[in-house]
């Protein structure tokens, strides 16, 4: 975390103000994607009070009241949980339960929910307006084809940060901006918001900055929008990770809602699998709707060490698939076990099941609001497009914990 010290504090609020357009969450530090999932919003001028207003509250509940509590199979979360623990237990509240979780016998479904419920207090998540249910939606961790040259199929670049956009911290100064960065670049002497993603790919200031060619332009699109991915490299025979390395500090604007508001689809039709559909048969518009969306994330690439293992979340642990999900850390501490009630994807089937919250997406705002990770590959993907459920939410935490709510 940088510091501004106070003798450059009259420079620091004249680059807030300048950037005030362009602020983001820093995607999950730096997370699995721009932290979709997924990307960010305006803040209030850094000379100003953060408004009072209505905040997310947490109810206490009982683990008695958590739908299908008793059906999850908790083994399978345990690990994810374990993982969770690595960061949470250098906290004071949680630091007995972390360090009990390593003797708890991780092949029993009864010896984990006895410590869960014997160490846990259960909180439902409430949103500002009072309501206790809110949209879950899905991502996963797709897989490109690609090359390390351009050529042939391959003329789709994936692109590393450039050196000019600034990235500025102001939580030294203003505590209250914790989670934000502004985001812009030098022009003379003056800060200004960084480039849009239709800028950039107009001027060619991205030239250079290629870290690998793919073959399908509006995968890479998606995978800017999932954050993280794999990239199977035809012509060095491997498969290397692309992670989320930064973002323009554009909002995130959907392009399937961008298609409903010019008549193209229907609320209901615009899942991932319709856009895709509706970018094939409209060759000649492709760029507009690609542009619609101002964000644009860059990459790094990672070796793939282990295959089971998905992306880096916000916390810079591993993912699980299906018990790793993002939220919005200004309503739901990050690492914190949450029990999930909503339905699959497209039906009305329940699934109930207890997840970490264990990454970021500058989408993901407000209290009841969840991206569930169904992990890696075509059937995940088939998933996560369909996933636009209604939850509900409760958090689990260690009993000694002061609860009221977290901002």
């Amino acid at each position: 975390m940088s510091v501004i010290r106070p003798s450059l504090l009259a420079s620091a609020v004249t680059v807030a103000l300048a950037l005030a357009a362009c602020t983001s969450v820093p995607p999950q530090q730096q997370a699995s994607r721009p932290p979709v999932a997924t990307m960010p919003g305006s803040i209030p001028p850094v000379d100003a009070k953060p408004a009072d207003g209505p905040k997310e509250v947490l109810r206490p509940a009982t683990f008695a009241a958590l739908p299908g509590w008793k059906n999850d199979k908790l083994r399978e979360a345990w690990p994810a949980f374990l993982t969770s623990c690595e960061v949470l237990v250098k906290r004071a509240e949680w630091k007995e339960p972390c360090t009990i979780a390593r003797d708890v016998n991780a092949g029993s479904e009864g010896a984990i929910r006895t410590f869960f419920e014997a160490f846990f207090t259960p909180y439902q998540v409430i949103n500002t307006d009072g309501s206790d249910n809110g949209l879950v939606t899905g991502y996963y961790e797709p897989l490109l084809q690609g090359a390390r040259k351009r050529g042939g199929v391959y003329q789709t670049p994936l692109h590393r940060a450039p050196e000019d956009m600034l990235t500025i911290d102001l939580t030294g100064v203003y505590p209250e901006l914790k989670g934000m960065r502004l985001r812009g670049r030098l022009v003379g002497n003056k800060v200004m918001p960084y480039l849009s993603r239709a800028e950039m790919l107009q001027n060619g200031s991205l030239s250079g900055k290629e870290l690998l060619w793919v073959d399908d332009p509006v995968e890479a699109f998606f995978l800017q929008v999932q954050g993280s991915g794999r990239v199977q490299l035809t012509d060095t025979k491997e498969t290397v990770r692309v992670a989320f390395a930064d973002q323009n500090g554009h909002p995130y604007k959907s392009i399937g809602r961008y298609l409903v508001d010019k008549g193209e689809l229907t609320l209901d039709q615009a899942s991932a699998q319709s856009i895709k559909a509706w970018y094939a048969a409209n060759p000649a518009r492709q760029q507009e709707l690609l542009n619609a969306n101002p964000s644009y994330v860059f990459f790094r690439e990672e070796k793939l060490t282990d295959a089971s293992k998905g992306p880096k979340g916000a916390l810079a642990l591993p993912l699980t698939p299906q018990r790793s999900i993002a939220v919005d850390p200004q309503a739901i501490p990050l690492g914190v076990p949450v029990f999930l009630s909503t339905t699959q994807p497209g039906s009305d089937v329940p699934m109930q099941r207890l997840v970490l919250a264990q990454d970021t997406g500058g989408a993901i705002k407000g209290g009841v609001r969840a991206d569930f990770f169904w992990g890696f590959g075509k059937e995940a993907g088939e998933k996560a497009g369909r996933m636009k459920q209604r939850g509900a939410m409760w958090i689990l935490m260690p009993k000694l914990a002061s609860v009221t709510r977290f901002r």
